[in-house]
């Protein structure tokens, strides 16, 4: 069964497009590329896949010293046994990093076959890309592709008619008690089997984390087996141990010495640029946020990791500490409180939900802001942007009194507007700060189980 994601609408909008690119999907393994592809597939008369890992046959078609797509495309036709027509046929080159000359083929779609609708997809793709000289810029649509969503994971469990209340909710109208528990109960869940499809296909069939969990191994190993391909340019031992290492290390600034084997930072820092190229990190730099955009006062020497999906994160741990029980158990029973203010789960998703709603066609960069006194010890999870105003977002359960690194924050850039997300109902507060003559900093508190919804929230209480 195909479970509805939100990237459907931008690769509707591609294909409906009269001059259109060749499309490279990137995005790590098992998020659903391809699945994604064969639905766009069934708005087309005719549909061709090849896969270069399962059909290596195809791979000398796309090695001729003189690249013809016309030429390649008849011998496809020929080979699979389809007639490939412009307007009509929609070819899907999947696991495109195997053959570096099917990715430098893109180039000369374009140029040769316009009408033709072609999407590229692979994993660890990005590994591929850098031995591919002058890959066609200007000439190739990217879309970057993530695990499901909250609001996703909703859908797939049949709670449509929950999303749509919960989007009718506001501060002055807040959830019913009865809704606003169903939608922290489904938050849990989303927390522990994460967003990989294979994995939430296997929660809505068995309602068993256990199942989950297995299937959350599998993608994990799937993941470390890949490594040892790309040993020419790293040690595949320190990909693995980096990975696990940003799994213990979410949400903190990452420590190059903690990854186990006693590399060298240098080579540790190359690890973690290559994960997150490929999608399976995130990294989250520090900005001095002092205006937009952020990035133009970003110091990449400060960065957290986030893992692509939190059940993958929980596993990862599993396998370096031997026991997550405490922390499963934190997930399921814990006060609303207590899950959010400990640990570093609920500050991850909040993360990986405000990149994950973003559009997909660009890569976006996330940052947050650290005071770098060393008397004065201060952050603020999330730094975004609202309206041509930096916007501070911290993952908070409590009120005014765990907030002190928010108040400081808003105080130095002279700011009136910021966002809690929590697991709380939707609501807003004001705090006047004694420090500053009784300014009044306006607090949006935007759930957890609402960050698509975050806009419309802003927007709602006429931040302007």
């Amino acid at each position: 069964m195909y479970y509805p994601r939100l990237i459907d609408k931008y690769l509707s909008e591609w294909a409906s497009r009269q001059t259109h690119k060749p499309l490279l999907l990137r995005g790590a393994r098992q998020v659903g590329k391809s699945t994604a592809v064969r639905h766009l597939a069934e708005s087309f008369e005719s549909y061709v896949e090849i896969n270069f890992e399962k059909q290596a046959s195809y791979i000398p078609l796309f090695q001729a010293k003189d690249i013809d797509v016309k030429a390649i495309i008849s011998q496809i036709s020929a080979m699979a046994g389809k007639r490939i027509e412009s307007g009509k046929t929609l070819l899907f080159l999947d696991e495109v990093q195997v053959c570096p000359e099917a990715i430098m083929s893109l180039w000369f779609f374009k140029e040769d076959m316009p009408e033709l609708h072609v999407v590229a997809a692979g994993s660890l793709l990005e590994f591929a890309l850098e031995d591919v000289p002058s890959f066609g810029v200007g000439r190739i649509h990217s879309m970057f592709m993530f695990p499901m969503t909250f609001d996703e994971f909703l859908i797939a469990n049949g709670e449509q008619l929950l999303m749509e209340a919960r989007d009718a909710a506001s501060s002055s109208r807040p959830l019913s008690q009865p809704l606003y528990e169903k939608l922290v109960a489904l938050m849990r869940t989303f927390m522990l089997v994460g967003g990989m499809p294979e994995a939430v296909a296997k929660w809505v069939e068995t309602h068993d984390y256990l199942a989950c969990q297995e299937v959350q191994d599998d993608i994990v190993v799937t993941y470390e087996d890949d490594f040892p391909k790309y040993r020419k340019k790293i040690d595949p031992v320190l990909l693995r141990n980096t990975m696990r290492s940003t799994a213990a290390q979410a949400t903190s600034k990452f420590v190059y010495s903690a990854v186990e084997g006693g590399y060298r930072a240098s080579d540790v820092k190359k690890a973690l640029d290559m994960l997150a190229k490929a999608g399976i990190v995130i990294p989250v730099t520090h900005t001095d946020a002092n205006g937009l955009p952020l990035g133009s006062e970003a110091d990449t020497s400060y960065q957290k990791m986030l893992l692509l999906d939190t059940g993958l994160m929980l596993r990862l741990l599993n396998m370096t500490t031997g026991d997550v029980s405490e922390l499963t158990e934190q997930i399921l029973t814990s006060d609303v409180t207590d899950l959010v203010n400990k640990g570093s789960l609920a500050e991850m998703l909040a993360g990986l939900e405000l990149l994950h709603y973003r559009t997909p066609n660009i890569r976006h960069e996330i940052y947050y802001w650290q005071r770098h006194s060393k008397n004065s010890q201060a952050e603020v999870d999330y730094i975004s942007s609202y309206r041509q105003m930096v916007l501070p977002i911290e993952v908070k359960a409590g009120t005014q009194g765990g907030m002190k690194s928010l108040w400081m924050f808003m105080r130095e850039k002279k700011l009136t507007n910021a966002v809690r997300c929590s697991l709380e109902n939707f609501g807003t507060f004001d705090y006047t700060d004694p420090e500053r003559n009784g300014a009044v900093r306006h607090v949006q508190i935007c759930p957890l189980y609402a960050i698509s919804q975050m806009n419309e929230v802003l927007k709602q209480q006429g931040l302007s």
